[in-house]
């Protein structure tokens, strides 16, 4: 198996997956104002979750509009219906609560939540930060773990590829919740923040042990075929990468099928970042090192 041999078509593979998402995550800033749908997380304001039989999001609207409450979202799943709005003083979030439990007899609230602006903006810093310090200590991490890898690699290398893999990972996961968003208004909170920091962590873990078998075979073989000690070094890891990453993805399948609405997309998230970081550990990271090297070798 060549995998090296077309590594440039892995590559187009990549581009053709990323992009759409890209596109729906500029097409989201005239709609949400960002490229995802943010969760009361983030931007502040209230959510609540009512379950009222027999009615339908215009009934539900009708009495938010009647206390000049604009309505962000609103989700229905049967019976149950998720609302997000600015955060309500509490003399108009009774009235809504009253208002609704005359609609049906059988109504209630499931869930009621608050979150200031200030707070939601906290959120949203502290979770770039986490973003920005992991990317940083994993390149610095693999770069002082592989200072002995022989050339024509560098230790360097294998960190920013490392980074560029993450990248890939990341740009994935979150162009497919631009497009979920877009169609299906999902919103993004702070266990999708979770979500990515996990993936981050797995698809390093994965493309560590692709690299560190590189660098053995280095050492073994010595360096004159690099893309061929290269693609040996994917071939020899390939079957554990497919069943380390296949039993996560059975767990996740089925906490997806039996874990709840709650953690839904928090699932869905992992199970998308887990598939794209095995796909970019074999097919991305390590082709890149045999594309850096053939670069510099050319100039």
């Amino acid at each position: 198996m060549d995998i090296i041999g077309k590594k440039n078509w892995y590559f187009l593979i990549s581009l053709v997956i990323i992009i759409p998402g890209l596109v729906f995550f500029v097409l989201n800033f005239k709609e949400f104002g960002f490229g995802l749908n943010l969760s009361i997380d983030f931007v502040g304001g209230t959510k609540i979750e009512y379950q009222v039989p027999g009615k339908n999001e215009k009934d539900i609207a009708g009495i938010f509009k009647n206390e000049n409450v604009q309505i962000y979202t609103l989700q229905r799943s049967g019976d149950q219906f998720t609302i997000r709005t600015r955060s309500l003083k509490p003399q108009i979030y009774k009235k809504i609560k009253q208002d609704i439990t005359l609609l049906s007899n059988d109504s209630k609230e499931l869930s009621y939540e608050d979150v200031g602006p200030v707070i939601g903006s906290e959120t949203s810093i502290n979770a770039l930060k986490a973003l920005i310090i992991a990317s940083i200590l994993i390149v610095l991490y693999i770069t002082w773990s592989f200072r002995s890898v022989p050339k024509p690699a560098s230790s360097l290398r294998f960190g920013i590829c490392a980074i560029i893999a993450l990248i890939h990972d990341v740009f994935v996961v979150v162009g497919t919740f631009a497009i979920l968003g877009y169609f299906l208004k999902v919103e993004v909170d702070s266990l999708f923040v979770t979500a990515l920091l996990t993936i981050i962590g797995f698809s390093v873990h994965d493309t560590i042990v692709v690299f560190d078998r590189i660098r053995e075979n280095l050492i073994k073989t010595g360096s004159g075929n690099f893309p061929h000690v290269v693609n040996e070094s994917i071939l020899q890891t390939f079957n554990r990468s497919l069943n380390t990453s296949l039993t996560v993805v059975l767990v996740l399948i089925a906490l997806l099928l039996f874990g709840g609405e709650s953690i839904r997309w928090f699932i869905v998230a992992l199970l998308i970042g887990i598939t794209s970081g095995t796909y970019s550990s074999i097919f991305n990271a390590a082709p890149l090192l045999v594309l850096w090297q053939e670069w510099r070798s050319r100039s």
